[in-house]
């Protein structure tokens, strides 16, 4: 009897582990289809084109959703134990927050970046190993879970303060050199530019805040202590302080623009050494997220 419930459960594991496989490579495959689509709505200026890469990249995001589900069920705990499953949220959060604002603020050109970059990630990480996995007890706390889905979508808003900032700082010198290029009627104005990039800051510093409380709490329930010095700590407390100036100066400095463009882009490159960098180059409580 106890033979048959075990066999049972092995066969659930192993159809659930083949329904990850499957939905992985479809998220991968309608990131793909979004992409070709939303790239040609830059060329063509084409509104279809991009209703049609926006529904694709709904039909991905929602079976993203429905991939991380699964997982976390076959699991029994959010999918970041290692690299591949880290790389995917992270996708997962990016692609969340760009279609919240694509909804609000109605800004199509920004899914020509953000499906290239998505799918080109998540092709990376469908082709990095997934070894057998062995439960970890660390991850099953519910502090862990929200610790990460809100770090990973604060840095999600922050990676797309970057695109904007981009998008802004190409506008700028169009404008200023007095070249209609390609991009200048494709970009939005200025203004809208600047305001979307505060938007997607203000957004993800209240996410990154909370993702370090949890993380405190979570390291004070499971190590004795709220704060350690942890090289990801430390940097994350640094990523928390420079996105807090950027956020400080806008109010009370107006900083705006280019500063805030050139920032957003500086602030992306911290946020990518506190999320890789740390955990590759240094040790700490977090190598776990990156393992493979």
């Amino acid at each position: 009897m106890a033979c048959t419930g075990f066999n049972a459960i092995s066969g659930l594991t192993m159809n659930l582990e083949s329904l990850t496989d499957i939905l992985f490579a479809l998220v991968l495959f309608l990131y793909a289809l979004s992409t070709i689509w939303y790239l040609a709505f830059v060329a063509f200026q084409k509104k279809f084109l991009a209703q049609i890469g926006g529904g694709q990249l709904w039909a991905g995001f929602s079976s993203h959703l429905v991939l991380i589900i699964v997982t976390y069920f076959r699991i029994g705990h959010i999918p970041a134990h290692n690299l591949q499953y880290s790389l995917s949220l992270t996708v997962w959060a990016l692609v969340a927050v760009y279609l919240f604002f694509q909804f609000s603020l109605n800004i199509r050109i920004l899914g020509a970046i953000v499906t290239p970059i998505s799918t080109l990630i998540l092709a990376f990480a469908f082709c990095l190993p997934n070894p057998e996995f062995a439960m970890n007890k660390q991850f099953e706390s519910i502090w862990v879970s929200v610790h990460v889905i809100t770090s990973f979508i604060g840095n999600g808003a922050f990676a797309l303060a970057a695109c904007v900032g981009i998008l802004y700082l190409i506008q700028e010198k169009a404008i200023k050199g007095k070249r209609r290029g390609f991009f200048y009627n494709r970009i939005p104005a200025l203004e809208h530019l600047d305001q979307m990039g505060y938007a997607c800051i203000a957004i993800g510093f209240p996410m990154l805040t909370i993702g370090i409380m949890t993380g405190c709490i979570y390291a004070q329930l499971h190590w004795g202590h709220y704060w350690n010095w942890d090289p990801k700590e430390v940097w994350s407390a640094m990523t928390w302080l420079f996105y807090a100036a950027i956020l400080h100066g806008r109010v009370a400095l107006g900083w705006r623009g280019r500063r805030q463009s050139y920032l957003a882009i500086i602030g992306i490159f911290l946020v990518l050494f506190t999320f890789l960098g740390v955990n590759f180059l240094l040790k700490g409580h977090h190598g776990d997220f990156t393992s493979f």
